[in-house]
């Protein structure tokens, strides 16, 4: 019911657009513009009924003049004292007059009869007949015998149509459950017989819209014929009725035949269409399957099946709407082709920022420049990769937030990737520290080999190592190097490295003399280890070293 609701609605909106539009007859005049005021015509109308046609001059025009003689027609028709008989023309040396009685109703001059190639007393004659019958119409239709059978037409009219409607909502029903019974039974098994190409689902939701629409139209088609009759029944209505069905048929007949000579057409883009369909389920089985890697095609890795099978999509669907084209309706038309032209401006001036960021998108992904789960390093951004899109990269970075990188961005700065290797080898992670010359080099390399040992997420193999990478003019400097195997943890590894750095150098009495050294201090710039709890530190369970095994989210710690 709702449905029909709506298509009333919508077909009440239509008629109220058209009960504006002036009647067919008067709408003649909008191309007399460009005429002489001689030869400019205006109808009388009266009822809805076009009578006659008036001319005018610049300084009364045929519109101003029809009007005037179609508001004295109705005021004969109002007067009691005009009768059929009273309505006479009289005969004058250069034009002739009608009149109702003593009331001048309309002036025929001998430029009208000239103009029409007759005479003007015939021309006389043959409004004057027009002029009777429309002032016995105007006094009949008004009549409360006639109002009072119009008004009872009405009423009929009104419950014939709300009897229909429930019919037509009634028959509805019961045919949408029997073209349901006949899917399950004859559509249905389709799907299994052609592999799943053909889905049962999606043929009954077509044959489901085809239905609805059918249902609208008859409901639209009802509606029509119900306000159109309700219209002509009244004189006050009876234009408006002219009107809706002067608009409404040259509009449906123009349709009509527009949709003729276009159905050709129209079978070979359908056919194009449900052809382009297929290919394109066709080519995401084939990537799907790459995707998930039941086939192997060479050196072309799993991850590049989407991209890819999106840039083939774009091809077929580009491909199909060229040879589509010439067979479109209206493809040949200047409005085609300048709205065309619009679309493509708008496209090629406010999408060079779209446009860059999709083709980085998919450079990206057959770059390998990182995937999804990857902690990689971008400008000054490091985080792990959270999502990858056509447009934009999202990261997580150790803080817990999100950061929305374009692909442009991207393609145009270097990339550090710590997890590509770290899977296989780990990645390695470094520190420096200066020590004295004093100190022996041995005791340094080994102290920092036992700070790597004590550190939870560091890999036994490959074998932590160290590099003296300078010998500075106050110190040498030390570099060690661990392999960590989970590039998401190596900051927390980092920090529980250099926890762990600083304890043992501090156990071992050795001073740090990095970042800057100006002179032996009288002390050496250590913590003894009774000091290194001191208030508010707390000892851990081991009473050593404190936990490397803190929570993590995201690369950092909490």
């Amino acid at each position: 019911m709702k449905r029909i609701a709506h298509c009333l609605l919508l077909v009440a909106f239509v008629a109220a657009v058209a009960l504006g539009v002036m009647p067919s007859a008067a709408a003649q005049d909008v191309n007399q513009a460009a005429r002489p005021a001689s030869l400019q015509t205006a109808p009388v109308i009266i009822d809805g009924s076009v009578l006659f046609r008036l001319r005018g001059v610049s300084a009364f025009t045929a519109e101003d003049r029809a009007q005037d003689v179609t508001q004295r027609i109705k005021d004969a028709a109002r007067n009691p004292a005009v009768t059929r008989e009273t309505i006479v023309v009289k005969a004058l040396a250069d034009w002739s007059e009608i009149r109702a009685a003593d009331m001048l109703v309309v002036s025929i001059f001998d430029l009208e009869a000239q103009l029409e190639g007759v005479d003007r007393s015939l021309l006389a004659e043959a409004v004057l007949h027009q002029v009777r019958d429309a002032v016995d119409r105007y006094r009949s239709d008004r009549s409360p015998k006639s109002l009072a059978t119009d008004a009872a037409y009405a009423l009929a009219a009104t419950i014939a149509f709300a009897l229909a409607l429930v019919l037509l909502l009634a028959f509805m029903r019961s045919f949408n459950r029997f073209a349901a019974a006949r899917h399950q039974k004859y559509i249905a098994p389709l799907e299994a017989k052609s592999s799943r190409i053909l889905r049962a689902d999606q043929i009954w939701r077509l044959l489901h819209a085809v239905l609805r629409g059918f249902w609208i139209l008859a409901g639209v088609i009802l509606f029509y014929a119900y306000l159109n009759f309700l219209l002509s029944l009244f004189p006050w209505t009876r234009a408006f009725s002219d009107g809706l069905s002067d608009l409404v048929g040259d509009r449906v007949l123009t349709a009509g035949v527009a949709i003729l000579e276009a159905i050709p057409d129209l079978i070979l883009v359908l056919i194009l269409i449900v052809i382009t369909r297929y290919l394109l389920r066709l080519t995401r089985l084939f990537f799907d399957a790459i995707r998930d890697g039941h086939l192997t095609v060479g050196r072309f890795l799993p991850e590049w099946a989407d991209p890819t099978y999106r840039i083939a999509r774009l091809v077929i669907v580009a491909f199909a709407f060229v040879i589509a084209y010439p067979y479109l309706p209206g493809s040949g038309t200047a409005a085609f082709h300048g709205v065309s032209i619009f679309l493509g401006v708008l496209l090629s001036l406010g999408s060079s920022s779209f446009i860059s960021n999709v083709i980085a998108g998919h450079t990206l992904t057959y770059r390998r420049a990182f995937r999804v789960g990857d902690v990689v390093k971008i400008q000054d951004t490091v985080g792990e990769v959270i999502e990858t899109g056509l447009l934009v990269t999202r990261m997580r970075t150790k803080r817990n937030e999100i950061v929305v990188v374009p692909n442009s961005l991207i393609l145009a700065n270097q990339i550090l990737n710590y997890s590509e290797l770290a899977r296989e080898h780990g990645v390695v992670l470094h520190t420096t520290v200066g020590i004295g010359y004093e100190v022996p080099w041995r005791q340094t390399e080994e102290i920092l080999l036992m700070a790597a040992q004590r550190t939870a997420g560091i890999a036994g193999a490959p074998a932590p190592f160290v590099h003296q990478v300078e010998l500075g003019d106050f110190c040498v400097t030390y570099e060690l190097n661990v392999h960590c195997r989970d590039a998401r943890t190596m900051m927390s590894v980092r920090s529980d490295l250099h926890r762990n750095i600083l304890d043992l150098f501090n156990e071992y009495g050795i001073q740090i003399m990095t970042p800057a050294y100006e002179g032996d201090p009288e002390t050496a710039k250590i913590v003894p280890r009774d000091r290194w709890f001191a208030a508010p530190a707390r000892p851990d369970d081991a009473g050593a070293t404190p936990s490397s095994g803190a929570e993590e989210t995201g690369v950092g710690v909490r």
